[in-house]
Formats: C-alpha cells, structure tokens, sequence
C-alpha cells in the first residue's frame, strides 16, 4: 500500500507553515545556530495535527469515564467468572458493547498520530543536500535546498544520533554536535513520553481489567523504554516535533481533566461493589454490639449503685440544717418554693441564731424603750 498521500499531506502542510513565516520575516538563515522558519513550522505542524485530532481526544476521556464507571461492573464478573477466562471475556466484551464503551478509544490519538510521524520521518529522512528528487511530494528546489540546510544550535534537523561521519559530513555538521543535541532531545522526549501517560493514570486510575491494566503498563513503561533505542534513528527534526507534540498534550491533558474532572466514587457503586464483604461487617459488627450490650448495662449499673451509696448520708452524721425545711427532713428544694411555684427570689433567708444573739458586755434591751408591747398584769 502506497503512503505517497501521507507524504503529501505533510508536506504540504509543513511548506504552508514555512512560508507563513517566511512571509512575516522571519529569516532562513540561522540565528543562534537556529533555522527558526523550520523549526517553527515543524512547531505548527504539531499544532495543526492537534487541532484536528481534538474531538477525538475528548472522546478518548469519555471513553475512559465510561471504563472507569463500569469497573465495578468488570469486578463482579470477575469474581463471578472466577477461572473461566473464556466466558469471563465474552461477558465482558458483551458489558462493553451494552453500554457502549470502546476499549481502543484510549489509544486511537496516539494511533491516529503515527502516520504523521512516519510520514514527517519520511520527507525529513530524504532533506539531503546529496539528494537529487528534490521537487518531490509538493517541494520546490528552493525549498528542498532551504530545508536541507536548516539547523538546530547548529545540528541539521535531517542528522541523527545514529549518523555516519559521511552523511554528517554531507550535512556540512559536527559529528560531536549532533550526537549531543540529539541525546538531548532524546531525553526529553523518553521523559515527556512517560509524564504524558502517567498524567493521565494517575487521574483516571489503574484499571481493574487485567487487560486494560497491561495496556495502561505498556504505555507507561513499555513505549519510553524502546524510545531509548528507536530514537538514535530519529532525525532531529522528528525528535522536535516529538517533544513539541507530547508538551502539547501535556497542556491539553491538564486541560480537558479540569474541564471533564474524573466522577467521584458513589457510595451505591461502592456498596454494589463490595456488597459482600459489607454485609459481612455489618453481620459481624452487630454480633459485636451484641455482646457487649449484657456487659456495658452491668457496669453502668454498677457505677449508678456506687453514686446511690457516696450520695447517702453516713452512720453517725449529722445533718446539716438549711433553713427550715432541711430541720424538719424537707427537701432543701421545697424550702425554697421550687415544690409551691414560689419563685426563690420571694423566699426569705432563714434567721441566723448566732447574728441574733446578744454579745458579751452588752446592756439588756428594754423592752418598753423598744417600743415593745408591755405585759398583761395578773388580776
């Protein structure tokens, strides 16, 4: 099968871009070591791919809420099906068609992407001063002769970590250059690679499928770790537009979670789904509080019994009077009108014996000078 219309369609995009910023002014020839114009329209290429790529991208989250929603779902099957793999997977796959969630939905961007890395891979690989097509797929020979001489610090955007010391020397480069910038670039695009996919686990979550799960593990670990070999045959060009694409999704990412955050766990679905170990801790716990029903009513009757005691007066004690109703074996509150509805603020205070008393050395009182009543004479 021919990929002739993919190297079209880059091309043609990536010369559209070219020429925009040709057209504004920025310069072709390197500024810091640096063809700009190139870069930068590899930079919008990235973009553009971005743009159309982005309703699928919201599709891809939908599908991993869906998958998300009906990991209880998956779980009961699982325990249900225990050691029928066969039938554990028809019924899963009938779960996922029923409520139409689509597995490779996760992965249909980055699928979606790989014909344009191969073919920006293609076209960058064939940017040779050497190489005589040059009006191939849409390009101009200006254009191939700018392109081929376009560089990063210094490195050509065709050279790879992985390029002989004749090509590079075609190229007009350094061959310690190119290695270095190309390492460079490598690193990053192995540690923006994994960032990308553990961003988005880490907000979804592990899946409970063993084969989501796997999946989940190979892009997380599986596609980082075999950059470390593939990217030596990379051209630089292709490693930036790499790293441009995954800090792009990077941003995109974060985006779409805070638009479409990840649903909070139902206290139903946690309940459906661990409905058997919740009744047997609610069965356990009642057994529990059962039992120690008997004991904590003999210790609280226990302790009312000790208060009964420590509130009832002594052998031998003398009772304190207060007020009248305390001599005659009345509740103190009687005494105080709480028993009548008198208020305690009409309650008069009860006589002091020792204040009334007269004190050593004081003089009789007459009782005519007091203005007392005299007594009635005897007949």
């Amino acid at each position: 099968m021919s990929l002739d219309w993919i190297y079209y369609g880059i091309s043609w995009i990536l010369l559209r871009w070219h020429g925009v910023w040709d057209a504004i002014g920025v310069p072709d020839k390197a500024v810091l070591g640096t063809t700009w114009s190139w870069i930068l329209a590899i930079f919008f290429l990235v973009v553009t791919v971005r743009v159309i790529l982005f309703p699928i991208f919201v599709k891809q989250i939908k599908s991993q809420r869906a998958m998300q929603a009906l990991q209880p779902k998956v779980k009961e099957l699982q325990e249900k099906h225990k050691g029928d793999r066969e039938t554990l997977q028809k019924e899963i796959m009938e779960l996922y068609r029923t409520e139409k969630a689509n597995p490779l939905m996760g992965c249909l961007p980055m699928f979606l992407q790989i014909p344009v890395f191969l073919g920006l891979f293609h076209v960058l690989k064939r940017v040779n001063p050497n190489n005589q097509a040059k009006e191939l797929y849409g390009w101009t020979a200006a254009q191939f002769d700018s392109a081929s001489h376009a560089t990063l610090f210094t490195a050509p955007i065709s050279g790879r970590f992985g390029s002989s010391a004749t090509e590079l020397a075609a190229l007009d480069a350094s061959v310690v250059t190119v290695k270095v910038i190309a390492a460079i670039l490598v690193a990053v695009m192995i540690a923006t690679t994994y960032l990308t996919s553990r961003q988005m686990i880490l907000k979804t979550g592990w899946a409970e499928d063993p084969q989501q799960r796997m999946l989940q593990r190979i892009m997380l670990y599986g596609i980082p770790a075999s950059l470390l070999i593939s990217g030596a045959i990379f051209p630089i060009g292709v490693i930036i537009y790499w790293v441009t694409n995954n800090l792009f999704t990077l941003a995109q990412q974060q985006w779409v979670l805070r638009k479409f955050p990840p649903p909070p766990v139902s206290k139903a679905s946690t309940v459906n789904r661990y409905s058997e170990a919740g009744e047997k801790a609610r069965t356990a716990a009642a057994a529990r509080e059962t039992q120690s029903q008997p004991k904590s009513g003999g210790l609280l009757s226990r302790l009312t019994d000790a208060a009964k005691s420590a509130a009832a007066p002594q052998p031998g004690a003398t009772p304190k009077a207060v007020g009248k109703g305390a001599a005659n074996g009345k509740p103190a509150s009687r005494q105080n009108g709480k028993s009548n509805g008198t208020s305690p603020a009409e309650v008069k205070p009860a006589a002091d014996g020792k204040a009334l008393a007269p004190k050593p050395g004081a003089k009789p009182v007459n009782p005519k000078k007091a203005g007392g009543r005299r007594p009635a004479k005897r007949k």
